[in-house]
This record gives structure tokens, sequence and C-alpha cells, in this order.
């Protein structure tokens, strides 16, 4: 049984990505740092299913608060898969946007995607087999009013995606990131109406985090072996 680790699991898309992760027979570390009730509500629901998973909590923007607790569960083997999902939004325009919005927002999506990933590199490179998928935005791509920051940090991870699969790929290990669109979540759909979704996503509906969950577990698994260092969009036909 490989194990895996989702950071910010306890959120909407990433209890689809736990489920599914564990679906597919992986141990499954679900994390959080404000939310670890949740988490530990979703471990104890992926347990009573016949999964397997734990909940893990630390702020992934406190490098050493990370490796600390990683470290732990590093003493009983390597965590092979990684999705890195944790982040957040502080929306404003840039002639407004006060400099911790600017920063906060990097340092979870980015530097948490450092501080997560770099301790679990050496054992996973052991191992000769690991999977690490990224979770972007198409904000990333497109950009989107009022979100500089958050595009800036999700671009980030791309280029750091591209890199890290040239550094990873002779050890079996697959880069991927996954910038999804408009989804359904409860926060989503008080902010996206029904016509603002019509206009901008040709499919004309909101996609589901199941979707976003699939795509990632097929990138998680052997399956996908030779497939790495590709942003993938998952958008309804957005971009």
């Amino acid at each position: 049984m490989k194990r895996a680790i989702v950071t910010g699991g306890s959120g909407t898309i990433g209890a689809a990505l736990c489920r599914r992760l564990a679906k597919d027979g992986h141990h499954v570390y679900v994390h959080a740092h404000l939310g670890v009730e949740k988490a530990n509500e979703l471990a104890a629901e992926i347990k009573a299913g016949g999964g397997s998973a734990e909940a893990i909590g630390f702020d992934v923007t406190d490098a050493d608060a990370a490796r600390t607790e990683l470290e732990k569960h590093l003493a009983a083997g390597p965590i092979q898969i990684v999705v890195n999902n944790a982040g957040i939004h502080d929306d404003a325009v840039m002639p407004g946007m006060q400099r911790e919005q600017w920063t906060r927002v990097i340092d979870v999506s980015l530097n948490g995607f450092f501080n997560v990933t770099q301790p679990l590199l050496m054992p996973m490179i052991a191992s000769r087999w690991g999977r690490i998928v990224n979770i972007s935005s198409v904000s990333a791509i497109a950009g989107n009013r009022g979100q500089t920051n958050y595009a800036a940090a999700k671009a980030g991870l791309h280029g750091a995606t591209k890199s890290l699969s040239l550094e990873l790929a002779s050890r079996g290990i697959t880069v991927n990131t996954v910038a999804p669109g408009l989804i359904a979540s409860p926060m989503g759909d008080a902010a996206f109406g029904k016509e603002l979704i019509d206009r901008l996503v040709p499919m004309k509906r909101a996609g589901r985090p199941e979707e976003v969950a699939d795509l990632v577990g097929f990138l998680a698994s052997d399956q996908a072996g030779y497939i790495s260092g590709q942003i993938v969009s998952i958008n309804g036909g957005m971009i």
C-alpha cells in the first residue's frame, strides 16, 4: 500500500482527492491546518468505508513544523504520492492590495509546496517511484482581475513543476500540475451564479470536485508513468 498526502485535504476539492486516493488503495494523510476537526471526520469516514486514512495537522507556511511532522511519518517509509492542494484566496485589485495579502497567498501556495514536497523527495527517490501533483488554477493561465497574488502563486507552481519534473524524471517520479476552472463548492456556488457560469464556461456548468479527483487519481497511478512536466487544464473548455 502506497502512502499519499493531500494538503488542504479538509476542503471541498481536497476531500474529493482524499476519497479518490483512498478508493485506489492508498493510505491517505488528510492534511489540514485550521480544519483539523474536519480532517479527522474525513479520515474516519474513509476508514468506515474500508479505506485507510489519518489526519495530519500543520501550517504549510511553517517550514520547521512541516518538516518535523512529516519526518515522524517518514520513519515508517516513504510517502510516494504528494498532492499539493493547499491554497488560499485574498482577492483585491493590485492598486489596493496590501502587502500582507500578496505575501500570505504566495506563502501558502508556493512556499507551502516547497515546505511539504522537499522533505519527502529523498525517501521518494530512494524508492524509485513517486507521483507529485500540484493543484493550480485557470487563473494562473488566463489571469483574473483581483487575483494578481493568487495567479502569481499558482503560476509559480507551473515553473516549479517543469523544473522538478526534469530533476526527477530518471528516478521514476513524475511531477504534474492540474489547473481547475470553476468547480462547484459552497464558497464557489455563492460567488458564481448561473449567468456568469453560462458566460464563462462553454459547457455551461461548473465542474465537480470528483472530476478533478479522477484526473489526479489517474496522474497518481502507474498508468500515468510517462506523463510528467505537464500542466493539465480541467475547465469545461474555458481556455
